[in-house]
């Protein structure tokens, strides 16, 4: 079993905006920030970064500015999923063509494939393109839950080589672990639940709450992924009312809220997301406290 590449903590990096267009500057800062903070690598243009309501030379320009920034010293993976397999191809090639270390792909959404069609999707995208991919499976947004048997068919193929699981079911980590063999990459993309998929076998985590504080997730993943159990709870514990808060409203209006509150970005969103109620505004201002981070 190698090392793998993609593990730690990793953030689903927000989009920051200005007067309707990306802000670029705040977006290249927001990434030194993660990088000073000690993340394990970056994830630009996932859902966290609105990637449905960019358009397709935003959505490329996010990535190929994130390579620029990072310049080699975290690995990135590219947002590149649709449910057109042919526009997720050209996501992937485009990610590839920039200098990604590979891609998020999603399960294709609302027209909700079977499980062959999911296989056969992502086998197109694997003989496509040659480049890592991540199967992003997040059933409570794409109304489809790609099996651990898919899965494991798929993890036979060169270029699917692990799994963004947002599911929160600990009892999968291990089921994919027995199904994909020892090299299959996993990862979480569930804050609150990622100390027990990380006990369960997992690598590390897409987070959202990373966005906010990432030198306190890097020092939980640090731990988590030292076995240093006792060390990953305390971390836990203290971050546990941040992650909540980021989903007291829609994704990504509360991150957004931090961090506009701690001066790194305009809380800017696009329709259909808008700007974060006032009670969620209190519940994140009471975990930026709790937090340490006010």
């Amino acid at each position: 079993m190698s090392e793998p590449l993609f593990k730690g903590v990793m953030p689903a990096l927000v989009t920051p905006f200005r007067d309707g267009a990306i802000d670029e500057q705040a977006f290249v800062a927001l990434v030194e920030r993660q990088i000073a903070g000690g993340v394990h690598g970056l994830v630009p243009v996932g859902t966290t970064g609105e990637t449905a309501t960019l358009s397709h030379d935003e959505h490329r320009r996010v990535v190929e500015l994130c390579v620029a920034t990072a310049a080699g010293r975290v690995p990135i993976i590219a947002g590149a999923g649709s449910n057109s397999t042919a526009e997720a191809i050209e996501l992937v090639h485009h990610a590839k063509t920039v200098g990604a270390d590979a891609a998020l792909v999603v399960t294709p959404y609302y027209n909700r494939p079977s499980q062959e069609g999911l296989y056969a999707h992502y086998a197109a995208i694997n003989d496509a393109v040659q480049l890592p991919v991540l199967v992003y499976n997040v059933p409570g947004r794409t109304s489809i839950d790609i099996a651990d048997a898919t899965l494991g068919r798929l993890s036979k193929l060169p270029n699917i080589i692990g799994v963004k699981d947002a599911t929160g079911d600990m009892t999968r980590a291990t089921m994919q672990r027995l199904l994909c063999g020892p090299d299959w990459v996993m990862l979480s993309g569930d804050d609150p639940t990622a100390l027990g998929y990380m006990a369960h076998g997992g690598h590390g985590c897409i987070s959202v709450t990373s966005n906010v504080a990432p030198d306190l997730c890097a020092a939980f993943y640090n731990a988590a992924m030292g076995e240093d159990w006792k060390t990953a709870l305390y971390w836990q514990d203290r971050l546990l009312l941040l992650h909540k808060s980021l989903f007291s409203d829609a994704s990504p209006a509360p991150t957004k809220f931090a961090l506009a509150h701690l001066g790194l970005c305009q809380e800017d969103v696009r329709l259909p997301i808008t700007a974060c109620s006032e009670t969620a505004r209190h519940e994140v201002l009471a975990a930026l406290r709790e937090t340490g981070l006010i």
